[in-house]
């Protein structure tokens, strides 16, 4: 009895030793989160069906200053139904800051249907690319800002 106690000591030691080894082998690892991937989730996210997803992606991509965003945010901000969507899309390009999309956002400022993407587009060009250069909304936009809104 003594024996097969040993026996049996020796070969769940030797399972243990065994198992855990292969545990190490199989450890998951995590890629290493680049500002790059971080762009290319944010572009998936706005072409999304789901505004808030695409409004947020919009927003982060002006946050990361992601010049890789202008064109699609230049086509989000002439082509997209939504005033907010357009809105946030404006603010993003100015952040950005990059020639073709501040461009963008200044024709919107003069020709978009919307007085409200007007004003506020105006308002985001004095604010981040040119101060004074819309001075009639230096002051505050015309509306507060309501992206959930519709």
């Amino acid at each position: 009895m003594h024996a097969t106690l040993k026996k049996c000591l020796t070969v769940g030691v030797v399972f243990a030793v065994t198992a855990t080894s292969w545990a190490a082998d199989k450890v998951p690892v995590t890629p290493k989160i680049t500002k790059d991937i971080v762009v290319t989730n944010l572009l998936n996210g706005l072409q999304s069906q789901n505004r808030g997803l695409k409004e947020s992606a919009a927003f982060m991509l002006g946050e990361e200053k992601a010049s890789r965003g202008v064109l699609p945010l230049m086509q989000m901000l002439r082509n997209s139904d939504e005033e907010s969507s357009r809105i946030v899309a404006a603010l993003s390009l100015c952040r950005i800051g990059d020639p073709r999309g501040v461009y963008a956002v200044r024709q919107a400022a003069r020709f978009d249907d919307s007085e409200r993407v007007r004003t506020l587009c105006a308002w985001f060009y004095n604010q981040y690319v040119k101060p004074g250069s819309f001075d009639f909304v230096a002051v505050q936009p015309a509306a507060p800002v309501e992206f959930g809104s519709r």
